[in-house]
């Protein structure tokens, strides 16, 4: 890494007491992305590829998320929780010669953009430390950030320690800031734990910065963009907000969403131009939508590919490993897993479809089940192109229907089928003359001497 380029600090140690969880704060997920995933993501579009994420001991899967997301992580442990200076301070010895920018983000923001990120590399700009300012509709309870004339930060003032006329501004600490050389980090050495909560904290930095004659610039944020999350009823207005914002990306991409309130989507779903998506529609990870698809109400994708032109639902289930081909249709209450769909194939009702591969324009009857597993091992159903499967079938796997072949309604099939033959699995059908009249009269007479 060039010295020049930045570096975050992402602090993640937090328990999250508020939370009432074993888990980490920031293990908990929006948009099944855990919160410090959704940080680094930000952290690497602004081109901060490199971190040094700050957890407590034990916290094990904090790392695992942070490598799940492309870059470089180094771990520093905070022993104690001493507050926000005292987190950035167990992050120094991993710096490993760093000399250029610093950046500290917090690992509890899920909306931060990488965007925002950038306006602290704008402010930087002739400044020697960045500080991220937003304006939140009620400012009480934050920090001010009280400026100069020309914009320099002078200092700042916790509210509480706030006059009339400073509890006015709304103009407050996001808690993000940027450090212009990791050797302006030396200023932590001169916090103290002077104060009611008896911890370091990062805001005495700014004061810190001025007595040693550095600038010390401000940038302004969405206050969307820096929502933190200490609680569950905060995770559910982060979800919301971030709901809100895809929404709106896939709408901007050309979607159509028929009721966007009512459609839930992952934080890496892909919907291609002229999607229709109508109203009740949940989209897990990994889902991606071809151009004109249509996903109709109530269905439910995850771990997904759809082509363009093709129908899923209503009250479909795609589950992963499903693969539905261009202008195929799956249709309501059908659940498809790990199996791939042909062009033009209709699978329109009533079916399970799982470890197989439907043909291009099969039609596969209503309550078609394929068996795909005996209590401990998985096997493959593979109907070829033009197969012809009739209502209520069964398909005992491994077993394979060729090109053309037809399925009896009601068949168990446990043998290949031929290509363009037609199998048929199932009992004779026998009728017997005037036995149901003979039985009714035999049932009433019984009934007599009873």
């Amino acid at each position: 890494m060039a010295q020049s380029e930045g570096l975050a600090i992402v602090l993640a140690a937090g328990l999250g007491m508020r939370m009432k969880s074993a888990r980490p704060k920031v293990m908990h997920e929006v948009a099944d992305r855990p919160m410090i995933a959704h940080v680094l993501a930000a952290a690497a579009e602004a081109g901060l590829a490199h971190r040094i994420v700050v957890t407590g001991e034990g916290m094990d899967e904090v790392k695992a998320a942070a490598d799940a997301v492309p870059g470089t992580t180094d771990i520093a442990i905070q022993t104690e929780r001493r507050g926000t200076g005292h987190a950035v301070m167990a992050a120094r010895p991993a710096l490993n010669g760093h000399e250029g920018p610093v950046y500290v983000l917090y690992g509890d923001t899920p909306l931060l953009s990488g965007a925002t990120v950038g306006a602290m590399t704008a402010a930087l700009d002739g400044a020697d430390i960045a500080v991220l300012g937003f304006r939140p509709a009620d400012p009480t309870g934050y920090g001010r950030l009280l400026t100069g004339r020309n914009g320099e930060l002078l200092a700042v003032r916790e509210h509480i320690d706030a006059s009339d006329n400073e509890r006015r501004i709304d103009f407050c600490f996001s808690g993000l800031m940027a450090f212009g050389r990791a050797a302006h980090l030396a200023l932590l050495d001169r916090l103290d734990t002077k104060n009611a909560q008896g911890e370091y904290y990062l805001t005495d930095v700014v004061g810190h910065a001025r007595e040693a004659g550095l600038r010390v610039a401000t940038a302004e944020a969405d206050a969307v963009d820096v929502t933190g999350v200490n609680s569950r009823a905060e995770l559910a207005d982060a979800e919301q907000l971030m709901q809100e914002r895809l929404r709106a990306r896939a709408m901007a991409g050309g979607a159509t969403l028929q009721d966007p309130a009512s459609v839930r989507f992952s934080h890496d779903t892909h919907l291609a131009a002229d999607v229709t998506v109508e109203p009740h529609v949940v989209f897990g990870p990994g889902v991606t939508v071809g151009e004109g698809a249509r996903i109709r109400a109530f269905s439910h994708l995850q771990g997904a590919a759809v082509a363009a032109g093709a129908t899923i639902g209503p009250y479909a289930r795609l589950r992963p490993g499903a693969d539905i081909g261009e202008g195929a249709r799956v249709g309501n209450f059908v659940e498809i897993k790990q199996a791939t769909v042909g062009p033009g194939a209709k699978i329109n009702h009533l079916s399970y479809i799982g470890d197989a591969s439907i043909g291009a324009r099969a039609n596969i009857g209503a309550g078609t089940v394929t068996c795909n597993y005996d209590g401990f091992d998985k096997y493959r159903t593979e109907i070829g192109e033009g197969a012809f499967i009739g209502s209520n079938a069964s398909l005992v796997a491994p077993v394979k229907v060729g090109d053309g072949a037809y399925v009896g309604s009601g068949s168990v099939v446990t043998d290949d089928v031929e290509d363009d033959a037609l199998a048929i699995a199932r009992g004779r059908q026998a009728e017997r003359p005037g036995w149901a009249a003979a039985f009714r009269a035999k049932k009433a007479k019984d009934r007599g001497k009873s």
